[in-house]
This record gives structure tokens, C-alpha cells and sequence, in this order.
């Protein structure tokens, strides 16, 4: 294998992002198929192969080691695998793509401020209700790992398919584990971030996979690219 692969997330303002970070370091990258194609070009550098894929199916490809580098949302790593973050190395933050997944209640929750008040209400819940706390997220991995730590183990994950902070109001959760970057609308949905409820800050962040064949030419071209991105391991 002589060429290094590059995935790029396929679409929306990270895409945008992206290909300007690499248009910014003197590196276009074009795409000959247009904008629906899989498929990109980066002619200053032609031994590094250039592929669009999804924003998680980039972090899950990193993590198997089948992308050699690759441009992702850091949550989506912690979210795929639980050894994620250590099959990754994160060789430069973007800036751009910021989000911190939190967990948040109702505001009429007023007795619960915080991860161990929210242990306490889940311990009596079921008590009183005859069912267990319901908890409405994408990111269910991230979720059972955040909760563990705190010794909560009585609730139930309903998995999100649309707006995340609606569950509560229209009954289907109780509360809600979901990204924000202003929370103004979790506000707007009459939702509070507990005070050590932020599990993770996420940003864009340029990766390399561990796990991938990095034999001596393979590494030079690497290097080569990252010196040209001002990235460094």
C-alpha cells in the first residue's frame, strides 16, 4: 500500500470546514464527480487518496484503522467504541464544530442541580412512578459510561431519532443527554445542563488511526502532510 487515505466528512457546514483547512494550508482538494461524489483529489499530493464519507462512519473507520487520517467530530469517537479515544491520535483542533454533550432536566426538576441529585431521584423513581427513569439520546455509549460513574444505574435509555430536546415535554423521557453549543435551545424547551452535567467538549479535530499500516513510506507521506497542515504527533 503506497498512498495514505483522507476522509472528510460528505456534507454540511463541516464539510465546508473541512476542505477550507486544507485549501487554507495551500492543499485544494477537488472533487471531479461533483458535489455528490464519494471521491476527491488533492493534486499537490497525490499519494494521499481522498474519500467523503459521514461524519460518524469517519470515526468508526479511524477507530478499525481502515482511514489512515481523518477530519471528525471528537464526540463521535467517544461515542463509537469505548476504547475510541485510544485507538485515535488527535493531531490538531479545528475550532470550528463545537458542541459539549450534557445531560439536562426540566427546569421544575429544582431539586436536582447535579449528577448525585439525579442518583437519588433515579434510586426512588421507580418507587414512585412503578417505572425507571427514561433517558432520551443519541449517544448511548457516552450516556451508560457518564452515568456508571456516578453509581445510576436505574434508568432506561430511549434512543432519539429526531429532536432530542422535545422528548421530555412530549412524555417520551424524563430527561435528555444531547450536544449544545449555546444551549439556548434547551432553554427554549424548558431544560437546565446539570452543574457537573457536561461529559464531554467536543470540536472538529484533525485524527490519525492508530491502528492503521504505518510502514516507513506510509508514515513520510503522513508527515509530509502534516507539516503542510501545521499538525504534528
Amino acid at each position: 500500500m503506497s498512498s495514505i487515505m483522507l476522509a472528510l466528512p460528505s456534507k454540511g457546514r463541516m464539510q465546508d470546514d473541512a476542505m477550507a483547512v486544507f485549501a487554507d494550508a495551500g492543499l485544494p482538494i477537488a472533487r471531479p464527480g461533483g458535489a455528490r461524489s464519494y471521491v476527491g483529489e488533492l493534486h499537490a499530493m497525490p499519494d494521499v487518496t481522498v474519500r467523503f464519507l459521514s461524519a460518524s462512519e469517519i470515526a468508526r473507520e479511524l477507530i478499525r484503522g481502515s482511514i489512515d487520517i481523518g477530519i471528525t467530530g471528537e464526540d463521535l469517537v467517544h461515542e463509537s467504541a469505548e476504547t475510541g479515544p485510544d485507538q485515535v491520535e488527535i493531531v490538531k483542533r479545528l475550532g470550528f464544530g463545537r458542541a459539549d454533550v450534557v445531560v439536562a432536566v426540566p427546569d421544575a426538576w429544582v431539586d436536582v442541580t447535579a449528577m448525585d441529585d439525579l442518583s437519588d431521584v433515579a434510586a426512588d423513581f421507580r418507587a414512585r412512578h412503578g417505572r425507571w427513569l427514561k433517558v432520551a439520546t443519541k449517544y448511548v455509549n457516552l450516556t451508560r459510561r457518564h452515568f456508571a460513574r456516578f453509581g445510576i444505574a436505574e434508568y432506561r435509555i430511549v434512543e432519539s431519532l429526531g429532536a432530542t430536546e422535545a422528548a421530555p415535554a412530549s412524555g417520551a423521557a424524563d430527561l435528555i443527554v444531547d450536544i449544545t453549543t449555546t444551549g439556548s435551545t434547551l432553554q427554549a424547551n424548558g431544560l437546565r445542563i446539570l452543574e457537573d452535567g457536561v461529559m464531554l467538549k467536543s470540536e472538529a479535530v484533525l485524527m490519525v488511526a492508530r491502528n492503521a499500516d504505518w510502514d516507513t513510506h506510509r508514515t513520510a507521506i503522513l508527515n509530509a502532510l502534516l507539516n503542510k497542515l501545521g499538525a504534528s504527533r
